[in-house]
């Protein structure tokens, strides 16, 4: 069944946007700096937010961008076009995560809040901005991999055949990890709103 639901989503035609990401890899393979550039310039910005929520500063985040993006820069060849660019991309990227957050041994729970999109309006309300940090904090109390099932889906919009590629592991494990992040979140949005916030969900 797995792979059934993977063959549907690769049927599917590359948007215009994913080819024109193709076309930039194809000229990356052949060695083309200024294509690189300009992947360089689609992913920065997209890679710096997905990795504010991983890694525990700005400078970690630098630091898989680049190891990210120099992998792309030296493998562009190795793409097949069996999925999206951004798949590709991402999957690279959150197994360079992965593996600096192992080395430097930090907890699936330590992370930093996002600070890219601290640049609220000021029409927002307190209301918004205090349920806002609510969810942020709720996130943070979820193991790694059902974080991350979040984060691709709600944050990145990539479906749960595309997670399963970035993530390595069957579509039926990435949808048991989004039914249990989403009621480990329910529970404790719950529990904040009840005012017993200190209780954990074993």
């Amino acid at each position: 069944m797995d792979s059934l639901e993977k063959t549907v989503a690769f049927v599917s035609p590359p948007s215009e946007a994913d080819e024109a990401e193709r076309a930039l890899l194809r000229r990356i393979s052949n060695g083309d700096r200024d294509a690189f550039r300009d992947l360089y310039l689609r992913y920065h910005r997209r890679l710096a937010r997905f990795l504010a929520r991983l890694t525990r500063g700005r400078e970690d985040a630098e630091e898989v961008i680049n190891d990210t993006l120099w992998i792309v820069w030296q493998r562009a060849g190795d793409f097949r076009g069996a999925s999206r660019v951004s798949t590709w991309i991402m999957g690279i990227a959150y197994r360079r995560a992965l593996k600096l957050i192992r080395r430097a041994a930090t907890h699936a729970r330590v992370m930093a809040l996002e600070q890219s999109d601290a640049e609220q309006s000021t029409e927002d309300s307190h209301e918004a901005t205090s349920n806002r940090q609510l969810v942020e904090q709720a996130l943070r109390q979820l193991p790694l991999e059902q974080r991350l099932v979040l984060e691709f889906t709600y944050y990145l919009d990539h479906s749960c055949e595309e997670i399963a590629e970035i993530m390595e592991c069957p579509v039926n494990t990435v949808k048991t990890r989004m039914f249990h992040a989403r009621r480990k979140l329910r529970t404790f949005l719950n529990e904040d709103a009840s005012g017993t916030g200190d209780r954990r969900d074993h």
